[in-house]
């Protein structure tokens, strides 16, 4: 029997990603908590996130026994943007405006964590994918527009590289999958390395 990939993950742009691929996840968010240990790295905290939000997944598949005679893959990601400091989802209006006042014009990177586990057993796995964007220059007013869109509010740095925003990007250095979602080149090597059946 084929494995079934579980995604734990509600992000439409990762799960279109997977599906593009030809792989139909079984989607299931995680709440695991969000919290980071201090004095860490936009590598280290990626990987932290996206390896507690697939435990979380572990252990309620565990106590709820979903499907378990199916066999399954936990697949679970984390993004967040780094400039001067670690970025994620705006709070608020003010919260983006800062961020997309703090981007212009400069270089960030883009830090995505994924995690695999395999329910029930000690095999798993967890690595990280950074990406360089560079934004040109715009107006506060191009901001401020931008912000009346439904666009930014649950992207990590309060853009979407694959919107209305992508006009405003100069260069990416690196994986455009990993802005817009995931890195799907580096999971899919962990999938034809560790779990083929699933592109069977």
């Amino acid at each position: 029997m084929n494995r079934q990939i579980i995604l734990a993950s509600a992000s439409p742009r990762r799960i279109e990603i997977m599906k593009n691929n030809g792989i139909e996840p079984i989607i299931m968010p995680s709440n695991a908590d969000e919290t980071l240990p201090l004095k860490i790295t936009m590598e280290q905290a990626v990987m932290y996130l996206a390896f507690k939000k697939a435990r979380y997944i572990e252990n309620f598949l565990r106590l709820n026994t979903v499907n378990p005679s199916i066999p399954s893959v936990i697949i679970a990601a984390d993004t967040i943007v780094y400039k001067n400091g670690i970025i994620g989802k705006p709070a608020n209006k003010s919260d983006a405006q800062d961020t997309l006042k703090l981007l212009r014009n400069t270089n960030h990177y883009v830090a995505t964590g994924v995690a695999f586990i395999d329910p029930g057993t000690s095999k798993r796995s967890v690595f990280y994918e950074v990406t360089e964007v560079i934004f040109k220059d715009y107006s506060d007013d191009e901001i401020k527009n931008y912000l009346d869109t439904d666009e930014p509010w649950d992207k990590a740095g309060s853009y979407a590289i694959q919107g209305t925003w992508g006009k405003h990007i100069c260069r990416i250095i690196g994986s455009y999958d990993n802005v817009i979602g995931f890195p799907w080149e580096k999971i899919k090597t962990e999938l034809e390395n560790n779990y083929p059946e699933v592109l069977i």
